[in-house]
């Protein structure tokens, strides 16, 4: 297969270099990713179709991500602020301090894919000096299961949140079909409730979707309160202990088309159909934890099982907070004044699931679409980026840390609908996740051309055998799959 030709990145902004927020100071959230219990980096796993040549990875990183302001900037002591940072620009990067290619020995190598397995594992351990601008790239010349090569980028999440990262990705990507343009990026629609704004009946659904909100939000608001002062916690699981600080990432692919199948029989969204696969997969495999615990095996069944009563299991589901939502492109981001601007513009809702076994596989969708429509209509999300903005503004970054009272956090973002090149190599899979984050699990979901991947962040000493809970959810989906299918055919 031959390689792509490289991309350069245009900004449509003037001289990005020079208005790279020289002397600003960074943003809460930002100093929040800097503190000891929250040191948070976001990391890539780029399976590449081809071999990557490490000097054509490097004079592409100058026309891509070094257009990028904050890849070309440190984060300095600010000295008018106590315990704050300032982005200082670096006239010159030296690409040798970013990009990393080991020397392997490929012939004492038994398992490749274990041996990236363990090497990102190992990533995880470190972090990136303050002294050079935040992110590096491993470059893997080693062929695995599924890619010639890996390359493995990591960022620390002060320079920008998932939406932001992507939007960077996407711009150094083009199409495998066309390899003059850029990748689709699917449109995210914000759906209306109400059209009609006359006469009586309009203008009494309108208040009552306001009288809805307002309740939403003060009864969620509440709980996130209690919760962030450790009056609400999660129930102590075999998913929930004290962190070990050694993390694995393992992933887990299905069909897109077979997300789409289950979506439009059951009139859901993607989102829901995503979450109501976490939340079997979780149950079946607490229900096998607590049967090897307690030595008794009662079943599998939604009256007969293993699992205690009431479980209280939550996500810290992130949200992204740009007008318009979605992935937008990165000229868009870097304007002034955008509403879509780049950084962390992320707040979170804490996602109640519902740890039970069901004979009807379709009652897990209909409890996740039922729970997401309603944390859809609150202000939980924008309450928990401002509130602590407020915190960090008027009582120091101390005050304020990301929640540790759930069980796992969780994420997913839309990537690209057809197969593309990124800096110049065709890609056979995107995996990103994180590490750092004060929980044992973390679930990031991602679709790349015909496949949605859940790839999962999981501390060794809470969760051993991550493979296990991948199992679990791709059989929960292949039930749910089942079972929308036979609902579809019965109906018609």
């Amino acid at each position: 297969m031959e390689v792509l030709k490289p991309i350069e990145l245009k900004l449509d902004v003037e001289d990005p270099i020079q208005n790279c927020e020289e002397g600003l100071p960074l943003s809460p959230i930002a100093r929040l990713c800097h503190q000891p219990d929250s040191g948070i980096y976001i990391i890539v796993m780029i399976g590449m179709k081809t071999k990557m040549n490490p000097e054509d990875i490097k004079a592409s990183l100058v026309h891509t991500f070094l257009k990028q302001p904050r890849f070309c900037s440190l984060q300095v002591e600010d000295e008018t602020v106590k315990g704050g940072l300032k982005w200082v620009n670096q006239k010159e990067v030296n690409l040798d301090n970013h990009v990393i290619v080991p020397i392997l020995d490929i012939n004492n190598i038994e398992s490749p894919d274990k041996f990236v397995e363990d090497y990102v594992s190992n990533l995880s351990k470190t972090g990136i000096k303050m002294s050079v601008p935040m992110w590096d790239i491993h470059l893997l010349n080693l062929k695995t299961t599924d890619a010639e090569s890996v390359a493995v980028f990591r960022v620390h999440h002060s320079l920008g949140d998932g939406i932001s990262l992507m939007s960077l990705f996407l711009a150094c990507t083009r199409k495998i079909s066309n390899p003059n343009k850029p990748p689709t990026i699917s449109i995210v629609k914000k759906v209306n409730p109400s059209k009609s704004s006359g006469g009586f009946w309009g203008k009494f659904i309108k208040l009552w979707l306001v009288i809805l909100l307002f309740w939403n939000t003060l009864v969620d608001v509440s709980m996130f309160i209690a919760t962030s002062l450790s009056l609400l916690n999660d129930t102590k699981t075999p998913l929930k202990g004290p962190l070990s600080q050694t993390r694995r990432f393992v992933r887990r692919s299905v069909s897109l088309d077979d997300v789409k199948l289950v979506k439009n029989t059951m009139n859901t969204t993607i989102n829901d159909v995503m979450l109501a696969i976490t939340q079997a997969g979780l149950s079946r495999y607490l229900n096998r934890k607590y049967g090897e615990c307690h030595k008794i095996d009662k079943g599998v069944s939604e009256k007969s099982n293993n699992l205690p009563r009431n479980i209280r299991l939550r996500a810290a589901f992130a949200m992204n907070l740009r007008k318009p939502p979605g992935i937008q492109e990165l000229d868009v981001m870097m304007k002034k004044g955008s509403k879509a601007r780049w950084g962390n513009m992320m707040g979170y809702l804490f996602y109640p699931f519902t740890i039970a076994l069901r004979d009807d596989p379709i009652d897990y969708l209909r409890e996740a679409k039922a729970t997401m429509d309603r944390k859809k209509a609150s202000l939980e999300a924008s309450f928990s980026y401002f509130l602590p903005k407020c915190f960090i503004k008027f009582g120091g970054v101390k005050m304020v840390s990301f929640p540790t009272q759930t069980t796992l956090w969780f994420s997913n973002v839309v990537g690209p609908e057809e197969e593309i090149g990124f800096l110049g190599y065709p890609v056979a899979y995107i995996a990103p996740s994180s590490y750092g984050q004060p929980t044992g699990l973390l679930i990031h979901v991602l679709s790349y051309a015909n496949k949605i991947t859940f790839i999962l962040s999981v501390d060794e000493g809470i969760i051993p055998d991550p493979n296990q809970l991948c199992d679990d959810l791709e059989e929960s989906f292949n039930l749910i799959k089942s079972a929308a299918i036979a609902k579809g055919m019965s109906t018609n």
